[in-house]
């Protein structure tokens, strides 16, 4: 399992309406441009996520595997056999944020093909965790200078 940590200034009601809010990771991940709801927010939902790395684009089909407000959000990607969530804890007055992702079993043998010509980089693990980085920054950013909205809206 990877995971990277950060620990912002708002309280964890606030940033968790932002993590699990999957319209809006475009506005701060490096590859994933948002999500697409195909019903209601909630475990065991269904989204469809929008991807692009330099002029590689994809969709990715997900399920909602935690769901529970205000602590932890995750959920996992059909295609890459990837799970990805949050974890929410108070901290002195804030909250500690924790961004991970786990594979749960080998691609299928067309997305190891493309991931062996390089095409989304040649260290998908470092990608991976610098785009963590990169997110979760941009999330406190969001969180911090009052742009959380109500989910979904």
């Amino acid at each position: 399992m990877d995971e990277v940590t950060i620990w912002i200034d708002a309280r964890p009601e606030a940033v968790w309406e932002l993590v699990a809010d999957i319209t809006r990771y475009g506005e701060w991940s490096p590859e994933n441009q948002g999500g697409r709801w195909s019903g209601d927010p909630g475990h065991g939902a269904r989204f469809t996520g929008a991807n692009r790395k330099g002029i590689m684009r994809w969709s990715t089909h997900c399920e909602v595997i935690e769901y529970d407000r205000p602590s932890r959000f995750a959920f996992e990607v059909n295609e890459s056999r990837m799970r990805w969530g949050y974890r929410l804890e108070p901290q002195n007055g804030g909250t500690r944020v924790t961004e991970w992702n786990t594979p749960v079993g080998r691609p299928p043998l067309p997305i190891r093909i493309v991931e062996a010509t390089g095409l989304l980089g040649r260290d998908r693990r470092q990608a991976r965790l610098d785009g963590m980085r990169q997110t979760l920054q941009k999330i406190k950013d969001a969180a911090e200078n009052g742009r959380a909205r109500p989910h979904g809206g």
